[in-house]
């Protein structure tokens, strides 16, 4: 499944952040996989398209970057797939998972 995540980074943590993202990589736990993202333009938040079958993986993650920012973790799904479940009556409530 897809996930959106949004990182609101602590404020002044964005040098910090990007130094141990040099040092350490991004920290994903076996099954956890990064797919694309994004930066505002002010390195107040970046938005990750991050797949994973086991959503117990964010806890994971996100604990090893907790001190510097904290996350919002939303299920999402591609406009195909939405357009699909929509046509055929099968789109279920949203969820968002915040941590």
């Amino acid at each position: 499944m897809l996930y959106m995540v949004i990182e609101y980074f602590n404020a002044g943590a964005a040098e910090e952040i990007y130094r141990r993202a040099r040092e350490r990589g991004r920290q994903l736990p076996p099954g956890l996989e990064y797919v694309d993202s994004w930066v505002d333009l002010d390195y107040f938040r970046c938005f990750q398209l991050m797949r994973t079958d086991d959503p117990s993986l964010f806890d994971v993650w996100t604990q090893a970057w907790s001190d510097l920012g904290h996350f919002e973790i939303i299920p999402v799904r591609t406009s195909a797939e939405a357009a699909r479940r929509i046509a055929d009556g099968s789109a279920p409530a949203p969820r968002v998972m915040i941590r």
